[in-house]
Order: C-alpha cells, then sequence, then structure tokens
C-alpha cells in the first residue's frame, strides 16, 4: 500500500507525494506524456532525441549533471513509446537542488544548433551500434511493423531510420519541446523524508511560474484487427537462429491485460514455467526461451522469442511453441498452478515498492494510466482472474489471423 497526498499547480502540473519518514533520500520522477506515438511518422526518434537534451543544461544551468553530483545526487531517464520519465535521488537536505535542476529544463533546455548536432551524432551513435551493428539488435525494427500497420507503435523508441534524425532542424526541436514539454503535459511524483507541505512550497516556489503550453494532440490512429498470419524471414550474421512470435493484446489498464499478462508468466517465468519444462529442459529444442506482454497503454502484444538449439528448424521450433499454447487453450490450468504465479509476482512487485524510487515512478505511472490510487489496487486486479478466465484468454489471443512471426536465421546454419 502507498500512502500519498496529492494537488495540481494552478500551470496544470499534476504532483503526487508519498511520505516515508524511514528515508534519508527523497525520490524525484517527472513524467511527460510524450512518447515515440507521438511523433510524426515522417520524424521519429524525437521523444528519445529529447531525453539526451534534456541532460545538455538548460536556461539558466550550463550543465546538468556536476550540480546534482555535488549534491550527492543520482538521476537518469527512459523513454518508451508511450510516456518519457526523469528521476532523481539526492539526500533529503539537498532536495530543492533537484527542484532547481527539473524546473530549469522544465522551462527551456538549451536547445542550439550546436547542443542539437551534439546529441543527434550521440543518438545516431546509439541507433547504429545497438539496433544496426549488434546481434539481433534489429529486431524490433522488423516485428513491430510486422505486427502494426497504422498505428504507432509500428516503430520503436529509437526511430524508423537514422536519417530521421539526421535530418531534423533546430525549429522542429523547438517546435516538439514546447508542444509537448509542458507543466500541463508532467506528472511529479515524490517520495522519502518529506511532508506534504514543503513539497507545496517548493513546488510552487520552483515549477509554479512556468506558464502552460498548448500541448500537441495528435489522433492516433487505432489498429485494425489482423486478419490474416503475418510472416517476415530474414537472414543475419548471428550465433543462433531465433524465432518470435506475437500476438495482438489488450491495453495496459483494460480487464483483459491481467489474465494475458499471467499467461506470459505461465508460458515462461522461471524454469518450472512450461516452455522451459518441455522445449528447454525435456525436448531440448530451444537453448532459451521467454514470453512477456510490451505492457502498451495502447493494444499491445503478448511475445514468445526463443533460440533455436542447433539442426532444429524453424517449423519445428514454431510447431512446438503451439502445441503448449492449445495445451492452454484445452483449460487445463490448475488453480495451484495459477496461485503460484500470482504469489511470485506479487512478491516481486511487494519486494518493490520498499525503494523510495519505485514508489515514485509507479505513482506517476499509475496516474499517466488512470489514477495514482490504482497503484493500491494491482495485485487485487490480478488475484481476481481464475483459470477459466485464463483458458478463455489463451482462445482469444492464440489464433493464427491475430499472430506475426519473425524467422531470425543465422547465415552459418543457411545450407
Amino acid at each position: 500500500m502507498i500512502d500519498f497526498s496529492s494537488f495540481l499547480l494552478e500551470n496544470g502540473l499534476k504532483v503526487l507525494v508519498n511520505e516515508d519518514p524511514q528515508s534519508s533520500l527523497v525520490a524525484v520522477n517527472l513524467l511527460y506524456q510524450v512518447g515515440a506515438r507521438n511523433e510524426d511518422p515522417e520524424r521519429t526518434g524525437f521523444a528519445h532525441l529529447f531525453e539526451h537534451l534534456m541532460f545538455g543544461g538548460s536556461r539558466h544551468i550550463p550543465e546538468f549533471d556536476r550540480p546534482l553530483q555535488m549534491a550527492g545526487g543520482e538521476n537518469n531517464a527512459f523513454t518508451n513509446n508511450d510516456f518519457t520519465n526523469y528521476y532523481i535521488t539526492i539526500p533529503r537536505e539537498n532536495l530543492e537542488t533537484a527542484f532547481w535542476l527539473e524546473s530549469d529544463r522544465m522551462l527551456e533546455p538549451a536547445l542550439s544548433e550546436e547542443s542539437l548536432e551534439v546529441q543527434r551524432k550521440v543518438v545516431i551513435e546509439e541507433f547504429r551500434q545497438r539496433y544496426l551493428n549488434q546481434p539481433y539488435g534489429d529486431v524490433w525494427l522488423l516485428l513491430r511493423p510486422l505486427a502494426y500497420k497504422v498505428h504507432p507503435y509500428r516503430w520503436p523508441t529509437i526511430g524508423k531510420e537514422p536519417e530521421h534524425i539526421e535530418k531534423a532542424t533546430i525549429e522542429e526541436v523547438k517546435a516538439f519541446f514546447y508542444s509537448h514539454y509542458a507543466p500541463n503535459n508532467a506528472i511529479l511524483a515524490l517520495s522519502g523524508n518529506i511532508t506534504v507541505a514543503e513539497i507545496r512550497e517548493l513546488v510552487t516556489k520552483w515549477f509554479g511560474d512556468i506558464p502552460a503550453r498548448n500541448v500537441a494532440q495528435r489522433e492516433i490512429p487505432a489498429e485494425p484487427p489482423q486478419e490474416k498470419k503475418e510472416t517476415l524471414r530474414v537472414e543475419r550474421d548471428v550465433p543462433a537462429d531465433v524465432i518470435y512470435m506475437a500476438w495482438h493484446m489488450d491495453p495496459r489498464y483494460s480487464d483483459g491485460f491481467y489474465p494475458a499478462d499471467l499467461i506470459s508468466d505461465i508460458l515462461a517465468n522461471g524454469n518450472s514455467s512450461r516452455l522451459y519444462q518441455h522445449l528447454v529442459k525435456e525436448r531440448k529444442l530451444f537453448s532459451q526461451i521467454d514470453a512477456y506482454v510490451l505492457g502498451s497503454v495502447d493494444p499491445g502484444l503478448l511475445v514468445v522469442s526463443g533460440t533455436l538449439m542447433n539442426g532444429v528448424s524453424m517449423e519445428d521450433a514454431e510447431g512446438s511453441i503451439q502445441e503448449e499454447l492449445q495445451e492452454l487453450k484445452k483449460g487445463n490450468v490448475t488453480e495451484r498452478e495459477l496461485t503460484k504465479v500470482k504469489n511470485r509476482l506479487e512478491s516481486t512487485w511487494v519486494f518493490s515498492q520498499a525503494h523510495i524510487l519505485n514508489k515514485a515512478m509507479n505513482l506517476a505511472y499509475f496516474e499517466f494510466l488512470d489514477e495514482a490510487g490504482a497503484v493500491n489496487r494491482e495485485m487485487e486486479r490480478y488475484h481476481r482472474i481464475t483459470p477459466v478466465m485464463i483458458t478463455e484468454k489463451a482462445r482469444e489471443l492464440f489464433r493464427d489471423e491475430n499472430l506475426a512471426v519473425l524467422y531470425y536465421h543465422a547465415k552459418r546454419q543457411k545450407e
């Protein structure tokens, strides 16, 4: 249970406060409601580019990291398809340093031709190293457009191609910032040895005079139901064949998300899971196998990926996974098996809530999804799921016309 208070500034900034007197540190989490899904299809990668630009100094502060380090703080950030998240942990006595830094870059980062050129090179190099020149690095550049045809989830956070960032102008970058980075498009969550009264005072002091902005409202097209199995075969210089199978599933905060997420755990969470026991340990078809959900705000994907053992064909690998899914659809999940999966999930969840940064992140995230109080109902929604609901969801998901398969062949194994 995360106890919290909330308030709203006149400029639209939502603030969530968890008082944890046990901690000597304070976690400051600032979530901006902009991700890759908000980008122009001809200018992708901008949300991720801004994650880099926001660390390049701001209107009154030439360098972000140095003053934070001098105050004993640590920080990082991440971008996904739905939002961008910045976070700081800092000793309680130096908390105001975090407010000073975060408010100044919300007001205006150092958006110059020079800073853009520096971060453009960094992002393009990251694109090449992590996605183009790394084994299996281009998987999501291939799998996303195979599964999505109209929704912006069809490109990954890094963007469709490096050229989109190479061609970005300073005018486009500034327009992106002012139409998405705004107090009325942000959620600030804090956890630590703090009080609501002092946080209200500090937030008002540092963020209160930042004006609300006209946030761009993009009409995001809904992905139509898939009508046939989508497949793609590629050959790359990689160590082993890997198969990626993706099924369309429910959005993150819908009732249907929870049985789908539990199905992924039944299939591949731990050495006692079905896919590991049957396909790795017993039949030795895979050296490793995994199942997971993307957790996207809009309808997402449930993915099964497996690295094939030498000599195993893609057809046999896919067939063996389909056999396991057919077993799920027969309704043979027991209450004991489901309870075991739920207990493991709950223990991980409870343990994570002991950390102030996780509490601040989760408060901001659930406020973004629905409302912050939903964080305290999350385990209840999992516990409501019954074996019958698992069977029904398996039958709904695991249909060929709902499936996209990427066959990722290793060159050395081709005859």
